[in-house]
């Protein structure tokens, strides 16, 4: 069974920048994706990218400031930049054995989560 781990998460400034991995243990499939929360909200569908499409998704919300990319077939990295309190949040990556997993980022494409790290933007 295919496992997400999560790291790279924690505490900065608002200005600061952090870059979020996701590791694999295995096939990830179509796509794979990184997802926010904040309790209460839903969960909201931040980056996604496909090895096998070549292709990429970013949220209008973080567009111009996080990047994703994959370092191989079994990791994925968030580098998110020129963070605000608003980007305070639980994040999560997850990865998409359906074909329409790019566009929109949408959470019900997604079958396999990891576990979330914490991310906190202090003012």
């Amino acid at each position: 069974q295919l496992r997400l781990v999560e790291s790279g998460g924690g505490s900065v400034q608002a200005g600061g920048s952090l870059k979020l991995t996701c590791a694999a243990s295995g096939y990830i499939g179509y796509c794979m994706g990184w997802f926010r929360q904040v309790p209460g909200k839903p969960r909201e569908g931040v980056a996604s990218i496909s090895p096998h499409f070549g292709s990429q998704s970013i949220a209008d919300s973080v567009k111009g400031r996080f990047t994703i990319s994959l370092d191989n077939d079994r990791t994925s990295s968030l580098q998110m930049n020129n963070l605000t309190p608003d980007d305070t949040a639980t994040y999560f990556c997850a990865a998409s054995a359906y074909r329409d997993c790019v566009q929109p980022i949408r959470s019900e494409k997604y079958n396999v989560w990891g576990k979330g790290t914490l991310v906190t933007v202090s003012s």
